[in-house]
């Protein structure tokens, strides 16, 4: 039976209340693209790409005629390519245009997998490609990279955590005429999940299908909406009720975009990401909802516990209406996507240290945060080891997504465009780590990684 109620509700979360299909994206398996010669590799990888992918921005196109619902981002991810450049030898770099050449000629908005796994040490391929990230990252349009430096399983790798706080330097400084974009396209994590289909830490895990559909689901400004319309003394109780039925309503739209592009496709659908994705267009931003929920603005004292609601109730309405949840899930606080934190960063209500305790409560970890031009790597490196050790002790993922500002100092802005919005650089302790990163090594797995 059709409820127009259902319908009407629908309409207007998609009018009024920002709604969107954050993203589909396609997942590639390029496994069967190794080969002893680079050059010979990086034609079998576009092949395979515009084989694969060649009708997903068509075909989001008309799903979104079809039902009316924005699909924002039509996205690529693939096999993390330092597992090819163990193979092929050569400059990975050649690996980085392949990619950009096949994301234009297929019409994407950005293809992910510039990456590689070295939470317990660096196979054949991985330093070569680690370096060359911020070179890849400038001389392309449309690649993202990622590497994974930790997990609950096998502790953090402290070697790649050095070495990560000089590429996302280099990242910034070789892209410094065009915003640093190059470090906004970098994400350092712990317990990278396979699946995730939102850029930049998007990549086709290798325990993977070959090709497979998942779905990004954005709605902030929906769960605002639903709880500005709630009694002035409605108990938090209500407030998480209303937000997991709410989470439920998004989650269902991308259940059915899902469905419908994997059968249009001829791919397996894999996962939703019911993640409340932000953007600088205002009603659209996390740092709202906690507002909502009855803060005088995002970082003041309980932020971290409404997040942490908000988080798990999301999850909870989510997994009710699909049996496909996965990737990252939950609530996203990237600072310079959302209007609400951009403005608690400038009012400098919210801080690097308050924010890297609601990472401890939420989806991701500090995402498109600005820091002053001048940070040196090792603390750049120690910002990461932070994150990763908080995402490894509670078994989640954590990311670090920094931009270091060239040429810029705290208060002074960087203004990307876009999804990718805008912020102030914030205040970092100056205090120096660099005698702890400069040992290297490997933080041992936590007791809880023992659960066999």
């Amino acid at each position: 039976m059709i409820n127009m109620n259902d319908i009407m509700e629908t309409i207007t979360m998609i009018q009024e209340e920002n709604l969107d299909i954050r993203t589909i994206t396609m997942g590639i398996s390029l496994l069967d693209c190794c080969d002893g010669d680079i050059d010979r590799s990086c034609q079998k990888v576009y092949d395979k790409i515009y084989r694969c992918a060649k009708d997903l921005v068509k075909t989001g196109e008309d799903i979104e005629k079809k039902y009316g619902i924005p699909i924002v981002n039509k996205r690529i991810s693939v096999t993390p390519i330092a597992m090819l450049c163990g193979a092929s030898g050569g400059d990975p770099v050649k690996y980085a245009k392949t990619l950009d050449r096949a994301a234009k000629d297929v019409g994407v908005n950005f293809i992910g997998g510039y990456s590689a796994l070295v939470q317990k040490g660096f196979s054949p391929g991985d330093k070569d490609l680690i370096e060359s990230i911020p070179r890849a990252l400038a001389e392309t349009d449309y690649v993202c990279s990622s590497v994974n430096v930790g997990s609950t399983k096998t502790g953090i790798n402290m070697d790649a955590v050095k070495l990560m706080g000089g590429v996302v330097r280099e990242a910034a400084e070789l892209t410094k005429d065009h915003q640093c974009i190059g470090a906004a396209k970098l994400v350092v994590f712990c317990n990278a999940p396979e699946d995730n289909p939102f850029m930049a830490g998007a990549f086709h895990g290798p325990g993977e299908p070959d090709c497979v559909i998942n779905v990004g689901v954005s709605g902030p400004g929906v769960v605002r909406s639903a709880l500005s319309k709630m009694p002035e003394d409605a108990d938090l109780t209500q407030i998480a009720d209303k937000i997991k039925k709410t989470a439920f309503k998004i989650t269902r739209v991308g259940q059915l975009v899902g469905t419908e592009a994997s059968q249009r496709l001829g791919v397996p659908f894999g996962i939703i990401d019911l993640s409340l994705a932000p953007t600088p267009a205002i009603g659209d931003s996390v740092a709202h909802i906690l507002e909502e929920i009855g803060l005088e603005q995002c970082g003041a004292h309980g932020t971290t516990a409404a997040l942490a609601m908000l988080n798990d109730a999301v999850k909870k309405g989510g997994v009710m209406a699909s049996s496909n949840v996965g990737g990252l899930s939950g609530a996203f606080i990237p600072v310079s996507e959302d209007a609400g934190m951009i403005s608690a960063a400038r009012n400098k209500t919210l801080s690097i240290e308050k924010l890297e305790a609601m990472t401890a409560v939420c989806s991701v970890g500090l995402d498109m945060i600005i820091i002053p031009g001048d940070t040196p790597s090792e603390v750049i490196s120690a910002i990461i080891a932070d994150e990763a050790a908080i995402g490894m002790v509670n078994s989640k993922t954590t990311a670090v997504r920094v931009i270091p500002a060239v040429g810029l100092g705290e208060g002074e802005e960087l203004d990307f465009g876009g999804l990718l919005g805008n912020g102030p650089v914030m205040k970092l302790n100056t205090k120096s780590p660099a005698k702890m990163i400069d040992r290297g090594g490997r933080i041992p797995a936590p007791l809880q990684s023992l659960k066999n």
